[in-house]
């Protein structure tokens, strides 16, 4: 599966931003959808995730609360809603896929980067003070 990923830009902090992911090339709704950033100088973390049906949806406690995964299967997108931005939230934010599967994961699955077989190719967030 392809995934491009844009939405991304400069925001103060307080604002909101909505990225969106677009996949292609494979049976999308068979696949777990996530979110990572990564900041300069540090490893890429995760942010959020949402199972293959949709039923469950995970956050970093960084952005619970603040952020909303979503997903439409018919059209291949995969969303990251970000509101009440801090400038702790600028990163380059990539999606990523895992699939295809059916099947229930534990929470340490999801936020592992390396359990993602597909990445697109990330875009900036930037959050000023």
């Amino acid at each position: 599966v392809q995934l491009q990923a844009s939405g991304g830009g400069l925001v103060q902090a307080g604002g909101s931003l909505r990225l969106s992911c677009a996949a292609s090339g494979r049976t999308f709704s068979n696949y777990v959808m996530g979110w990572f950033r990564q900041a300069p100088g540090k490893e890429r973390e995760f942010v959020a995730a949402i199972t293959w049906s949709a039923g469950r949806t995970y956050y970093a406690d960084s952005v619970k609360g603040r952020f909303t995964i979503s997903r439409d299967n018919a059209k291949n997108t995969v969303s990251l809603q970000m509101n009440s931005l801090k400038p702790e939230d600028t990163a380059v934010y990539y999606c990523a896929a895992r699939g295809p599967t059916n099947s229930a994961y534990y929470y340490s699955d999801y936020v592992n980067p390396r359990w993602y077989g597909y990445w697109g190719q990330g875009t900036q967030v930037t959050v000023s003070s």
